[in-house]
């Protein structure tokens, strides 16, 4: 289920939830029963999660100024954690 969003002249913005892709251009107001148009609004975004939030104002920056790449960054080596036996012999 979606969330439509509707604004009549005369009582103001009401919320429809309907299936995803059935909302028509216009309904009749559930107060005044008068017509309603249908308006976009953005998606409720303050409810993700602040990692996902983050992850998506990145994806934005990204888009409009991207970061540019003068040189292929250098392998990193894995270290080796040492060994469990090494960590009981006698320190210098």
């Amino acid at each position: 289920m979606a969330t439509y969003e509707y604004r009549c002249r005369d009582c103001g913005l009401f919320e429809v939830r309907l299936p995803i892709g059935t909302a028509a251009a216009a309904c009749d107001c559930p107060e005044c029963h008068g017509p309603a148009s249908r308006v976009f609004s953005s998606p409720y975004l303050s409810q993700l999660s602040p990692a996902t939030a983050r992850a998506r104002s990145l994806e934005e920056q990204s888009c409009e100024a991207p970061e540019v790449v003068t040189s292929v960054p250098a392998p990193r080596r894995r270290q080796r954690p040492p060994h469990p036996a090494l960590q009981r012999l006698p320190r210098p």
